[in-house]
């Protein structure tokens, strides 16, 4: 169809149904019908295609774009998000017009290609059902719908995440209608959630558990890892039931801030029809821990993802890897034309790795040593952080880690650490790592995968009205909320939480707070997880440190100081991203968010 851009809230929706309509009802003289849109299954996909283009890349949406707005990660310069300033234009969010046949992921942003494809499942939800238009099986039909119902739910997701609830536009507008009436008032982001739960709902019911095992998915058999499945829908119906759940939402909707128990029970039977599924199917596993590292990366241009990796983002240019995950992650001296942003670790966040026994290392039987903070701390620590002494490139002046007071990585190089770390759960700097090894890498930010099913699944059934303890299973899975987190540490070589951090919901719920912070780290979910705890202002989450430190005999650290680089700016107003002047401006009722 032909293309159309659009940038402004809600008339995404009214121009794209009307501008659609004036071009397919052109006849006789139109060369393209809605029969030969939306008759059969092949064509009518391809209308569903243009919602997979509409999926931003994390952290692909520039030569290198800012996409973990908490704790875990400091640039060279300071972030906007950091000094309080959520109106800056970060490229994950806004700023372009829509063009859904632009193979380029740094022109792709959340709110405009949102609303855009919210307009598009609208749109394929009333062909779908126009009688007499779609001719094809009843599980063709099924799959074109179930598509549509997740995509409206998921786009509406990745909207309400970062600006909260909205109006909830189940249908194809009329151009000439009024928006100020009930329908389009904005609504609290847990109203707006139970009805993307019904999409995700709806979805999973009418969706086959992988293209693969049905008839329709033939033709493009072994090639189906990124087509929506129940799987998709399942996951994202718990996650926006938890969200909703959580005590920020909640907070907002009755005014308690504790977990919605009713909310909460909901999302963990999701999550555990979901695992049971995969557990009687096979569908989809956790990596072992060899091959942990699949779901973020592969060489040689190879899709990661592996077997636990459920939705990913759509690849665009596969070359932007290099260009944008590399280069801003690395140092800039690795001949990679890399380093403009420098993006590293931060010492405050590192400090959530436990040690090799599997104790935080605030326990004092962990055996941590502050002044030999890098020995014997849990694997997960030494797949993703890059440590003083690493070996990190395969040849020349970069080949170790000088991340020392003075050293060539913390201060000889522009941009350097500003941490005295480097992190490579995408950026996987090692003795082989090279630049043309560099240019066959394929990295990308996992959407949702089985680990982070597992973790929200002991969470909500840790708060959930039939729930309350560690020991507590959602009712329609048998697995308890202390054995899930388990499951996700004994993948990581760790032992099993001990009793002291499973005899009550309090402090077995830190655990899975901490633990979240490891298994997904830099996976985007930090910022949410803390808002939606109503705790992205407490002040253990606020400081963003480095390490400065001198290289001893050994290459051993010495006269260690833990510096405050920057304090985060966040207050109660912060739980929302403010949402644009030229949006809240289109009519009537549509307030911006408080403090804003």
């Amino acid at each position: 169809m032909k293309r159309i851009k659009f940038s402004l809230i809600f008339f995404t929706a009214i121009l794209f149904s009307s501008s659609c309509e004036k071009y397919l009802d052109k006849a006789p003289e139109a060369d393209i019908s809605e029969r030969e849109v939306y008759g059969n299954f092949i064509s009518f996909q391809g209308f569903i295609e243009e919602m997979y283009n509409c999926i931003m890349d994390p952290n692909k949406g520039g030569a290198w774009n800012q996409y973990l707005f908490a704790d875990e990660t400091l640039g060279n310069g300071p972030y906007n998000f950091d000094a309080g300033n959520y109106w800056a234009a970060e490229s994950l969010f806004y700023g372009q017009s829509v063009n859904t046949t632009d193979n380029n992921p740094r022109s792709k942003r959340i709110w405009e290609y949102a609303w855009y494809a919210i307009a598009k499942a609208n749109l394929a939800l009333e062909k779908i059902d126009e009688e007499g238009l779609f001719q094809g099986t009843e599980e063709e039909k099924n799959i074109i719908k179930g598509q549509a119902l997740f995509f409206r739910g998921w786009f509406y997701f990745q909207i309400c995440r970062f600006w909260g609830g909205m109006p909830y536009v189940n249908r194809v507008l009329n151009p000439t209608e009024s928006l100020i009436t009930e329908e389009f008032k904005r609504l609290n982001f847990q109203e707006t959630a139970k009805k993307m739960a019904a999409d995700f709902r709806a979805a999973a019911d009418i969706l086959p558990n992988t293209w693969d095992e049905v008839p329709t998915g033939q033709p493009t058999l072994n090639n189906n890892r990124s087509r929506v499945n129940k799987y998709f829908a399942l996951g994202y119906l718990g996650k926006a039931l938890l969200f909703a759940a959580s005590p920020m939402p909640n907070e907002e909707a009755t005014g308690s801030n504790t977990y919605n128990p009713e909310l909460a029970q909901q999302a963990a039977e999701a999550f555990g029809e979901l695992l049971k599924l995969a557990e009687q199917t096979g569908n989809y596993k956790l990596q072992t821990w060899t091959t942990w590292t699949d779901c973020f990366y592969r060489w040689n241009n190879e899709r990661p993802g592996g077997t636990e990796v459920i939705m990913a983002p759509t690849i665009y240019d596969r070359t932007r890897v290099r260009w944008s995950t590399v280069g801003g992650t690395v140092p800039s001296s690795f001949g990679l034309n890399s380093g403009s942003s420098a993006d590293v670790p931060t010492n405050n966040f590192i400090k959530n790795y436990a040690m090799a026994n599997g104790l935080p290392i605030t326990d004092p039987a962990s055996g941590y040593n502050p002044n030999d903070p890098w020995k014997g701390r849990e694997p997960r620590f030494y797949k993703d952080i890059v440590v003083d002494g690493d070996r990190i490139f395969n040849a020349g002046d970069d080949s170790f880690a000088q991340l020392y007071n003075g050293g060539r990585h913390r201060s000889q190089i522009n941009p350097p650490s500003v941490t005295g770390y480097y992190a490579k759960r995408y950026s996987p700097m090692d003795a082989s790592f090279s630049v043309s090894k560099a240019g066959n890498l394929s990295a990308y930010v996992p959407y949702l995968r089985l680990a982070d099913i597992y973790l929200m699944y002991a969470e909500a059934v840790l708060f959930a009205k039939n729930g309350g303890t560690p020991q507590s299973t959602s009712g329609n899975y048998g697995l308890t909320a202390v054995d899930a987190v388990n499951k996700i540490r004994n993948r990581a070589q760790l032992a099993n939480l001990t009793a002291t951090y499973t005899a009550n919901a309090q402090v077995f719920f830190e655990e899975i707070v901490r633990e979240r912070a490891v298994e997904m780290a830099f996976e985007g979910t930090r910022f949410d997880d803390l808002r939606r705890w109503n705790r992205n202002w407490d002040p253990r989450y606020l400081d963003k440190t480095c390490l400065d430190f001198d290289r001893g005999a050994g290459n051993k650290p010495m006269n260690i100081r833990e510096r405050v680089i920057t304090k985060r700016v966040a207050t109660k107003k912060h739980n929302w991203l403010p949402i644009q002047v030229r949006f809240i401006n289109l009519y009537e009722g549509f307030p911006q968010n408080p403090g804003w």
